[in-house]
C-alpha cells in the first residue's frame, strides 16, 4: 500500500502488525520483507526521491511508534537520531552495509539500541569487483570502450591503447582481511602475481596458503609465487598494483597520501573498494595529472557522493558508483541478514555468537530463519545474550 508520512512517499506491507519497522530505502529480494512480516511487523519502506536521507526526513519517518529501522552506509545514525528512535520505542536498528563508520556505537548503546550490520556476504562480490578494477585500469578498457562507441575506430594500430601486463607481477594488499585475502587469491591463481600484504596483526596463514599453492604449482611444472608480510612503505615501493581493504578508522584515513603516492611506482595502479577516505583525493587527482602512467579504479570516494575537482577529468582513472556488493545474491543477502538483525532481537531472540556462520540465514526459508539476530555489534552492551 501506498502512502506517505509527513510528505514523504511510504509503501507499507502487513498494516497493523505487532511491530513497526522503518526501512529508509527499498530493498533487493523478497525473503527480507517475508522475515519481517513473518515476524508480525508492519515495515514501513521510504520510496522518496532523495537518494541520501537527512536526519529531519528520517525523524519524521520514524515518528512516535517505531521499533526498529533498518538503515543506510549514508545515513548519521549517531546520538540525534539514536535519541529520536528511543523516543518512539525503538529497540533496535541494522545497517544495510557492513561497515559501520556512520554509526557512533556509544551513542547507541547510551540509548539501549541494539545495532546490526551484514557481514559475511560480500566478500567475493566486493574482491571481484576490486578485481574487475584492476583489470580495467591496467588494459585501460574504459579508455578504449569510450574510443569505440566514439566512432573513433578506424582499425589496428601496434601502440592503440597499450596497457599493463599483470601476469607474474606484484600485488599489494592493504589490509587483508576476509575481502583482502580472497582479492589476493583472484590475482594470485588468475595471474601468478606475487603477493605483498600489509597489516597490524601477523597474519602466517596467508602466506601459508600461498607457500601451498606454489607447492601445486611446482608439481605441475610451474613457478613458485611468493607472499611475504611487509611495512606499508615497502608495500608500496614494491608492487606494481596496490589495493586496499582497510577499514576506515583515523589511523587509515588518507592512509594513501601525496607523501605515500610518491613511494608507488610511476606506473602503478591503486585500486580502492574499501572506504573512499581511506585515500586523499585531491593528492591523487594531482598525481594522475602528474603521472600519466600511473592509474586508479575506484569504487568509494572521500565525500561521496562527489568526487575531488578533476578526478571525472582523469583518463586514467576508472571510476565506479559504489557498487562492490552489487550482485543480487550479496544485494539481497545483506537485506534479509540486516532484517533477521531487527527481527531477531524484537522477537527476543540471543545475538549470533560468532558472525561467521550467517549463511545460514541467507540460506534460509523467511518463514524458518534460525531464532538468533545474526551481527549485533554492541549486544553484550545492551544486554543481548549471544549463542550459537
Amino acid at each position: 500500500m501506498s502512502t506517505s508520512i509527513q510528505d514523504l512517499a511510504v509503501e507499507t506491507h502487513n498494516k497493523g502488525g505487532k511491530f513497526r519497522v522503518l526501512v529508509t530505502k527499498n530493498l533487493p529480494g523478497e525473503d527480507w520483507l517475508k522475515v519481517l512480516t513473518s515476524a508480525g511487523a508492519q515495515v514501513d519502506i521510504c520510496t522518496a526521491k532523495q537518494t541520501i536521507l537527512d536526519n529531519a526526513s528520517i525523524t519524521k519517518l520514524v515518528g512516535d511508534k517505531c521499533d526498529g529501522v533498518i538503515g543506510q552506509l549514508t545515513e548519521d545514525w549517531s546520538d540525534e537520531l539514536f535519541g529520536v528512535l528511543k523516543a518512539a520505542g525503538g529497540k533496535v536498528y541494522s545497517n544495510y552495509a557492513v561497515g559501520f563508520n556512520n554509526i557512533v556505537l556509544e551513542d547507541a548503546t547510551k540509548h539501549g539500541i541494539a545495532v546490526g550490520n551484514t557481514p559475511g556476504v560480500l566478500t567475493e562480490t566486493t574482491a571481484e569487483l576490486a578485481a574487475a578494477l584492476t583489470l580495467a585500469a591496467s588494459r585501460r578498457l574504459l579508455e578504449a570502450e569510450k574510443f569505440m562507441r566514439g566512432g573513433k575506430y578506424e582499425g589496428f594500430l601496434p601502440n592503440l591503447f597499450v596497457g599493463k601486463l599483470l601476469q607474474g607481477k606484484t600485488v599489494g594488499v592493504v589490509g587483508p582481511g576476509r575481502i583482502g585475502f580472497a582479492y589476493a587469491k583472484m590475482m594470485v591463481e588468475g595471474h601468478k602475481m606475487n603477493i605483498l600484504y600489509n597489516s597490524h596483526e601477523p597474519q602466517p596463514e596467508i602466506a601459508d596458503y600461498f607457500n601451498k599453492y606454489s607447492d601445486f604449482l611446482e608439481s605441475q611444472g610451474g613457478t613458485r609465487v611468493t607472499a611475504r608480510q611487509v611495512e606499508l612503505e615497502e608495500l608500496l615501493q614494491n608492487s606494481d598494483v596496490v589495493s586496499l581493504h582497510c577499514a576506515l578508522t583515523p589511523e587509515t584515513r588518507h592512509l594513501i597520501n601525496k607523501e605515500r603516492l610518491g613511494m608507488m611506482k610511476p606506473d602503478a595502479i591503486l585500486v580502492n573498494a574499501a572506504r573512499g577516505p581511506n585515500v586523499d583525493e585531491k593528492a591523487l587527482v594531482a598525481h594522475l595529472q602528474a603521472n600519466p602512467g600511473f592509474s586508479a579504479g575506484l569504487d568509494v570516494y572521500e565525500d561521496e557522493p562527489a568526487m575531488a575537482p578533476g578526478l571525472a577529468e582523469c583518463s586514467n582513472a576508472v571510476l565506479m558508483p559504489h557498487i562492490a556488493s552489487a550482485t543480487l545474491w550479496t544485494r539481497s543477502g545483506m537485506a534479509k541478514l540486516a532484517a533477521c538483525n531487527v527481527a531477531g532481537v524484537l522477537r527476543g531472540y540471543p545475538a549470533l555468537k560468532s558472525a561467521g556462520d550467517v549463511l545460514q540465514f541467507v540460506d534460509a526459508d523467511p518463514g524458518s530463519v534460525p531464532k538468533l539476530a545474526p551481527s549485533i555489534l554492541n549486544a553484550e552492551a545492551v544486554g543481548l545474550e549471544r549463542s550459537s
